[in-house]
């Protein structure tokens, strides 16, 4: 089983990324679990304005969007900005939009019988809003989202320090992204198991 994690921070790398360390966890429990993990910080890319697919040269889409294609389990990774996601996901988003109308050998959308979650870190509230949007758009475009597919770190409300400056809260976070990790396997075993079918005419 392979899983991708799209990092929406909007630092570049090498910086460290309060975001990358709360999905660390998700990872370290997805690969106890047997599942191949690959990370992509999205702001490093060159991801075009659009809904297609390919937005032509020097679009760096095309690249992630195979990644999705050869994974079952899909993480977006976002700070949380102004109460909203990032609008590096934001941008992922938008470009994942032209999956809905991408279908497999069997006419179903690409998404279908995958699974997806959210991590959201921030120093003020607002993560249930932020992983309601992107689930929401997750569902929108196929993916399955389990129960409890989600994780989040904050101090709020208000400013405050980061995941990597300040150890409280790490426990129930940790533990929730472990937890996340766990039900993403069991429900894309349960669907490569089961698949759901093509949709009616």
């Amino acid at each position: 089983m392979k899983a991708l994690v799209i990092n929406c921070t909007l630092k570049p790398s090498p910086a460290p990324s309060n975001t990358q360390a709360l999905a660390d966890v998700v990872i370290a429990e997805l690969g106890q679990r047997g599942v191949e993990v690959e990370t992509v910080r999205a702001v490093d890319l060159n991801l075009l304005p659009g809904v297609e697919t390919d937005m032509g040269p020097g679009d760096d889409w095309p690249a992630v969007h195979a990644k999705l294609l050869e994974s079952e389990i899909l993480v977006i990774a976002t700070p949380t900005w102004v109460g909203h996601p990032s609008s590096v996901a934001q941008r992922v988003i938008e470009r994942m939009d032209a999956m809905i109308a991408e279908t497999d050998d069997e006419g179903r959308p690409v998404a279908y019988n995958r699974v997806a979650g959210v991590v959201n870190t921030g120093n003020e509230d607002g993560a249930h809003h932020v992983i309601s949007e992107i689930c929401g758009a997750l569902i929108d475009i196929g993916f399955t989202i389990p129960g409890q597919a989600w994780t989040y770190w904050h101090l709020g409300p208000g400013a405050g320090p980061d995941y990597l400056d300040d150890q409280r809260g790490h426990d129930w976070s940790d533990k929730t992204g472990r937890a996340m990790a766990a039900n993403l396997v069991s429900v894309a075993a349960a669907l490569a198991a089961e698949p759901i079918g093509t949709p009616p005419e």
